[in-house]
């Protein structure tokens, strides 16, 4: 790996969120391809972050940094990419559902999915299942991921498979479930096609899915 690509993979792992964007500026002027910088500098080092909070050397506050590090040197790099034409590994609409107002889950998955490549539709929370189906039907749409933080809320999970199905949309996206009391189980019994129980595994589903 470049000497700066070793220092963007550590400072995005280390939460340095003012140091990111300038080592980020400082490959660009080095001439180093936008792609090489996104997957080798920030992909990678996102990726690092996930098996470090697997593996319990990591919690919930570091992976945030580390999140918000990691943007930081995505909004320098995101016109860039866009020149390049550098593929997005999918596009994922989010949002914890209707009637529940809890976003640092969801603000985790959506950075850490976005730490991967994804480009991110965040419809915020306390989303209708009509919200879930105009997103998906604006386009490109590969992955709807739902949230939900309490047991009462959970039911606008099924809510929103059934409206996808309803438009008849549900054939044209992977839906993913998470949240504290969501379980497998759950997820197969209202027809999702997967869960997760965290932000790290969340992005090994999509990919998994999306694949």
């Amino acid at each position: 790996m470049k000497p700066v690509l070793k220092e963007i993979f550590d400072a995005i792992q280390s939460g340095e969120h003012t140091v990111v964007p300038v080592k980020v500026k400082a490959a660009l002027d080095a001439g180093i391809p936008a792609g090489e910088i996104l997957t080798d500098g920030m992909i990678s080092a996102m990726a690092e972050v996930g098996r470090l909070f697997e593996e319990g050397e990591f919690f919930v506050p570091e992976m945030l940094i580390a999140a918000r590090a990691m943007q930081a040197g995505l909004a320098v790099l995101k016109p860039q990419l866009l020149q390049a034409g550098v593929k997005s590994s999918g596009k994922v609409a989010i949002g914890t559902v209707k009637g529940d107002l809890h976003d640092i889950g969801k603000n985790l998955v959506a950075m850490m999915l976005e730490g991967a490549g994804f480009e991110i539709k965040d419809l915020g929370t306390d989303v209708t299942p009509e919200k879930f189906v105009d997103a998906v039907r604006a386009g490109d749409v590969n992955v709807v991921a739902l949230s939900a933080l309490l047991t009462t809320t959970m039911p606008n999970m099924k809510n929103t498979v059934e409206a996808l199905k309803a438009a008849g949309l549900r054939d044209k996206v992977k839906v993913i479930i998470g949240g504290a009391p969501v379980t497998d189980a759950y997820a197969k019994q209202i027809g999702a096609d997967g869960y997760s129980p965290d932000a790290s595994r969340a992005v090994s589903l999509a990919k998994t899915l999306v694949a």
